[in-house]
Parts: C-alpha cells; sequence; structure tokens
C-alpha cells in the first residue's frame, strides 16, 4: 500500500453559474490525512464529491496511483468509500443489516463481525434498533463501523465527525490516525480540526469566489 496516491490536477469544475474549482492540484499519499476547510460554499464536497469521480470536470483529471481512474472508474471505486455528510444508511433497517447490506455490496460480512466493529466504536446494543429510532450520534457511528468492516485504503469523508460527542471525536481521531499508520490515505472536508496527531496531517484552504 505504501505506492497509493490519490492526485487532482489542474481541477476546474463549474456549478450552474459558478466557477467552483479553479485550476485546483491536491495530492495525498499513503500515511496521510488532508484536512479540507474553507467557509461554506467554497466546494469542499464539491471536491470529495469529484475525487471520487461522482462529478465530471471541464478540465483536469483525477489520479489514483499514476493513472486516470476513469480508466477504469469501477476498480477505483473499490479502493475507496465515500462518506457524505448525512450517513447513507436505511431508516427502516437495523444498523446490524444496514451494515451487511453497505458492506455486503462487496465481500461476505458475517453477524459477529458487524458486532465486534459496532462495538469498537462505541455503538454495542444497537445492532437490532432501527435506524430511524437511533440519535444522529448513534447513526454517525454506524456509518464509521462501515470505513473498518470494508477495508479500503482510500477515505473521502465530509465532515465525518459530526454529531459526535467529544468521546466520540477522539475515538474517530484514534480511527483515522490508525489507517493512516498502515498505509492507509484520507480527505477529510472538516470545519473544525479532527483530533488527530500533527505528523500525518496536511492542509488545504479552499477560498469562495
Amino acid at each position: 500500500m505504501s505506492e497509493l496516491c490519490l492526485q487532482g490536477e489542474n481541477l476546474h469544475l463549474w456549478r450552474s453559474e459558478r466557477h467552483v474549482l479553479r485550476g485546483l492540484n491536491v495530492q495525498v499519499r499513503a500515511g496521510e490525512v488532508l484536512q479540507v476547510t474553507g467557509a461554506n460554499g467554497a466546494g469542499k464536497t464539491t471536491l470529495l464529491r469529484t475525487l471520487c469521480g461522482l462529478m465530471h470536470l471541464e478540465e483536469g483529471r483525477v489520479l489514483w496511483s499514476g493513472r486516470d481512474v476513469r480508466e477504469d472508474l469501477p476498480a477505483f471505486h473499490r479502493a475507496l468509500l465515500y462518506m457524505g455528510h448525512e450517513p447513507a444508511l436505511k431508516a427502516d433497517l437495523t444498523a446490524c443489516e444496514n451494515l451487511r447490506f453497505w458492506i455486503g455490496m462487496r465481500r461476505r460480512v458475517a453477524a459477529a463481525d458487524v458486532s465486534r466493529t459496532l462495538e469498537r466504536v462505541g455503538a454495542a446494543g444497537l445492532e437490532q434498533r432501527l435506524v430511524r429510532s437511533l440519535s444522529a450520534g448513534q447513526r454517525r457511528r454506524v456509518a464509521l463501523a462501515a470505513l473498518l468492516l470494508l477495508a479500503v485504503p482510500l477515505w473521502l469523508l465530509d465532515e465525518p465527525t459530526t454529531n459526535l460527542d467529544a468521546e466520540g471525536q477522539r475515538l474517530f481521531g484514534t480511527l483515522i490516525e490508525t489507517h493512516a499508520r498502515s498505509g492507509g490515505l484520507a480527505i477529510a472536508a472538516v470545519h473544525h480540526p479532527l483530533a488527530i496527531e500533527a505528523s500525518c496531517v496536511r492542509w488545504l484552504e479552499l477560498e469562495r469566489e
């Protein structure tokens, strides 16, 4: 995993009349966490969605370990998890059912593994609770469990600590540090710095035009 690198080269993207990304260059390597900051509307979410191939550029390209991601977008998607501002959970399924469905689209996962991972993220006992009955913070912890269960190298995260209490934010800091130390890489759009050690962190501030 040491050769992994995500790059955005000369990214230009318009949203309606707004030129949101203006020749932006981005790079994050294995073992690094890039924290993207900026005011509301500066383009943080747009950048994440662009990097994972969900938006089409007017100019520029995204490279995964030196290869244009659009040469084999499904293979690139198998290497990443994109977690949006709101967890993509189905309200009428239980926490366990959600995770087994979400992870099951890529690989088989046992209920025991789901239970152990929920416990690891501080969500023990929620396995059989319907997601609609969970608090926003509990839903966020269920979504964090998916990061660990998928075991992919690239995390693209939009405000990953939203609705987490102080303990949950520290827990997430530990999870993302462990991910980086094991050779993973992450880009996180944040309003407040993540609780992680500075040695693995890089910063990118977007300015709204």
